[in-house]
């Protein structure tokens, strides 16, 4: 029962410390795999903003062993108002795991209007479909 118990309080704190460091940073992502239910590590991502016609890249990583990038804004840039695209590499993954996928990548393109402090960006992805939506 004790070992129980310490094992809900690690969950939990974990659980936090994901909330803290996301409240830090004002982009986080997170990637689950509907096929099983789980969180999908190791999903290449990368975030770009919008400039005129062009893209201008201004981070890349990999999700974490919970599905997770908490912070992907880059620390020493403050957040803009304007168009942003976070782009996930779904093939790749997905090739990795010995799976085929229909879709290579998952664009997700939104905008910025400085009315929250903190913007999600959760992907929901089976190998032939996905969701995405604004996450808090």
């Amino acid at each position: 029962m004790k070992m129980l118990k310490t094992l809900a309080a690690g969950i939990i704190f974990s659980g936090l410390s994901s909330v803290a460091l996301a409240a830090s940073n004002p982009l986080s992502v997170h990637v689950l795999n509907l096929q099983d239910g789980l969180p999908s590590p190791d999903v290449n991502v990368t975030l770009e903003k919008k400039d005129g016609k062009q893209w201008d890249l201004l981070n890349s990583a990999k999700t974490n062993e919970q599905g997770r990038i908490t912070e992907f804004y880059p620390q020493d840039k403050a957040l803009e108002k304007g168009t942003y695209r976070v782009t996930f590499k779904t093939g790749e993954w997905f090739s990795a795991h010995n799976s085929k996928s229909f879709f290579p990548e998952v664009p997700v393109i939104f905008e910025v209007d400085g009315t929250v402090p903190h913007y999600h960006i959760p992907l929901l992805l089976s190998p032939y479909g996905f969701s995405t939506y604004r996450g808090n």
